[in-house]
């Protein structure tokens, strides 16, 4: 319990900084497919850049592990 009270607290101290700097915080959660698509082309480039598309598979699937899918 004490942890998600921290948690509360750093994120509405981030809240507070975004609102003094006159910024706005878009909020709800981003689809899936659009992550997917933002990563790809970045894994794709470094995969191809140092040649370890072996490395970018196993890192996915520990993502994917953690993630529980």
């Amino acid at each position: 319990m004490a942890e998600s009270t921290g948690r509360t607290a750093l994120l509405a101290r981030g809240r507070r900084a975004t609102a003094a700097l006159g910024g706005s915080r878009p909020t709800g959660t981003r689809h899936p497919l659009i992550a997917v698509a933002m990563v790809l082309p970045l894994a794709f480039l470094l995969a191809v850049v140092f040649g370890g598309w072996e490395a970018v598979v196993t890192q996915a699937s520990s993502v994917a592990g953690m993630l529980g899918r």
